[in-house]
């Protein structure tokens, strides 16, 4: 009795050519044949129409543009009041970061606030962070020099460091 040969193995390669990036899944004995057919529709694709290179590099362009626009960090941008509520919306919700933010904004740090004024006012706004969160979030701006620390331990006051358009 002869021994029947062993089933095809399927292999998967991913290829890079040029801007373009494929995932090929076939038998192995078929690899070559059908790198060869992928590579030759990448080219045809690419010199049937000319105009297509310059779409396909006008569009990365306005990709990489708008990447650009949404990395952008508050610093680089100059709010006005009416601004706040897009910020939130921007930053995908109401972070316990997100609305001190906004009450910075709103100037609610132009005097010195203890943590538990802050606490209460986002309590009374209807957002019940724990204490240590807003903590953190206010430690967290200090470090950026958003916002100053006065005082000494669990006796700290916060107050803006710079008006918020300078931020």
């Amino acid at each position: 009795m002869s021994e029947s040969p062993p089933p095809p193995t399927e292999v998967t390669i991913r290829l890079k050519h040029r801007d373009w990036e494929i995932e090929v899944s076939c038998i192995e004995t078929k690899i070559k044949e059908v790198i060869e057919d992928v590579l030759t529709g990448i080219d045809s694709v690419s010199h049937d129409d000319p105009t297509l290179g310059f779409q396909i590099d006008e569009i990365r362009k306005e990709i990489e543009s708008l990447k650009a626009t949404s990395n952008m960090t508050l610093r680089n941008i100059n709010l006005s009041s009416g601004d706040v509520h897009s910020k939130k919306l921007q930053k995908g919700g109401a972070t316990c970061r997100s609305l001190l933010e906004k009450l910075l904004f709103e100037r609610y740090f132009e005097t010195e606030k203890l943590l538990g004024n802050v606490h209460e006012e986002l309590s009374r706004r209807g957002y019940n962070y724990d204490r240590t969160a807003v903590s953190h979030s206010l430690t967290d701006m200090v470090r950026e020099s958003i916002l100053a620390r006065i005082g000494s331990l669990r006796n700290y006051r916060y107050v803006q460091k710079k008006p918020p358009s300078e931020i």
